[in-house]
């Protein structure tokens, strides 16, 4: 499959330091390309990539510095879109600034959001393009926006590399916690300080402090650096990060706000440190309270160091066992998959007005890969004013099914035509390329 991949310019692909969203997506595009597709990578011109990189800016807009980087960002999805004609399906990692864009073009975009959803300002953009595909990276990020009528497509957890977060069977010896992130109130650095103060042991704060928290971390946070046993590192690379999680003996993760993900999370139970953590969007899907860390529900400094009381217990080779099973770059690769050949389906059908037939609501049509010759069950819809209507049959299925053999006898079978004339077909149509966003 041919696959446009569009990254934040903030920081390099992968980051040089920091950098959570820039960092997934290395980690998708190299076990994408690993998978045998063709991927393109539209990133900053220090990213590295095994697929294709168009390079957008000279380098990560943090650390090189610009005075308008939204500018940056819409060249960028203008020569996405300029050459829209090239690939199979679109991914932006760019939130809402893709959607007017996608709104003109008949190649599939499917956009993933990866910051918090529970702004108002946020709110009122996604309510206004409600045919945008979407998809969140944890359950309980998109739930502040569970009343607007929006097409989300999946929900595909983060995921890592393995091999980049090597497991320790042991912490090191004196032991020591860890903080990592970025200084600010919603992150709770004032927390985890206390925390190591109370429970008399070494704290190792690994993070990075942004303009906008400068003031704050001023007055708040650097003057408690001289506390005995607190030492700040400030920010790190993958590998000084992976020796650091995978020494301490636990990651404090006392954040006040609705965490979309947190990425530190599985980077820790990943080298095989358990989290300690108060509740708040994420938490409760990515630790198993009491088997890979423990969830300290009253949101008190008192239950976090009692916790630490009962780490020991926290069983390392677990922790390491839930990365592998949910938040690996190939399971996130695989669900992505999923989502593709989703949303390439849907389009199809769309573009071409499918009208449905037989009795379950499902129409039955060669798979659009190559690579892939059996038969694909896709939910039709039927285009009407230009948005995708709910099938006729509501107990049809809402989304792609594989199977093997032929279809059933109540299943409308496209026979004589193939995908691929179809697609150039709907192409045709369409014209070769996207015109711009107006």
């Amino acid at each position: 499959m041919r696959i446009a991949q569009i990254a934040p310019l903030y920081e390099a692909v992968p980051p040089k330091l920091y950098g959570g969203t820039e960092r997934v997506v290395y980690a998708l595009v190299e076990e994408l390309v690993r998978r045998g597709h063709e991927v393109t990578l539209f990133a900053s011109a220090d990213s590295k990539t095994s697929g294709r990189l168009l390079p957008m800016a000279e380098g990560g807009l943090r650390l090189h510095g610009t005075k308008d980087p939204l500018a940056l960002h819409v060249a960028m999805l203008e020569e996405v879109y300029a050459q829209a004609d090239q690939f199979d399906v679109i991914h932006s990692h760019v939130d809402y600034l893709t959607f007017q864009f996608a709104r003109h073009c008949p190649v599939p975009t499917v956009t993933t959001l990866h910051g918090r959803l529970d702004l108002p300002e946020t709110r009122r953009v996604l309510s206004r393009y409600p045919e945008q595909r979407l998809v969140s990276i944890s359950e309980a990020q998109r739930q502040p926006l569970a009343d607007l009528p929006l097409r989300w497509v999946a929900t595909v957890y983060n995921g890592i590399r393995l091999k980049h977060f090597p497991f320790r069977a042991e912490p090191d010896d004196p032991p020591y916690l860890v903080f990592l992130g970025r200084i600010s109130p919603e992150k709770g650095p004032l927390q985890a300080i206390e925390v190591a103060r109370r429970a008399g042991l070494r704290l190792k704060i690994a993070a990075k402090i942004d303009p906008a928290d400068r003031k704050w971390a001023e007055a708040n946070f650097l003057p408690l650096l001289g506390t005995p046993g607190v030492e700040y590192l400030g920010e790190l690379d993958e590998q000084q990060k992976a020796e650091l999680l995978g020494g301490a003996l636990a990651l404090l993760f006392p954040i006040d706000w609705p965490e979309p993900f947190g990425l530190v999370m599985i980077e820790s139970m990943a080298c095989g440190t358990p989290v300690i953590a108060f509740p708040g969007g994420s938490v409760d899907e990515i630790i198993m309270d009491g088997v890979t860390g423990l969830v300290c529900r009253s949101h008190t400094v008192e239950e976090m160091v009692a916790a630490l009381k009962r780490v020991d217990r926290i069983d390392r080779t677990a922790c390491r066992r839930r990365v592998e099973q949910y938040f690996s770059s190939r399971v996130m690769a695989e669900r992505y998959e999923a989502v593709y050949r989703q949303v390439v389906a849907e389009s199809l059908a769309e573009r071409l007005e499918v009208a449905i037939a037989g009795a379950d609501g499902r129409l039955a049509v060669r798979a659009p890969s190559e690579r892939d010759s059996r038969p694909l069950l896709l939910t039709a819809r039927v285009t009407r004013e230009g948005r995708a209507q709910r099938p006729v049959d509501e107990k049809a299925q809402d989304s792609l099914d594989w199977y093997e053999g032929e279809a059933s006898d109540n299943t409308l079978r496209a026979q004589s035509l193939e995908v691929a004339s179809l697609g150039e077909a709907a192409l045709g149509e369409a014209g070769a390329g996207c015109p711009a966003a107006s």
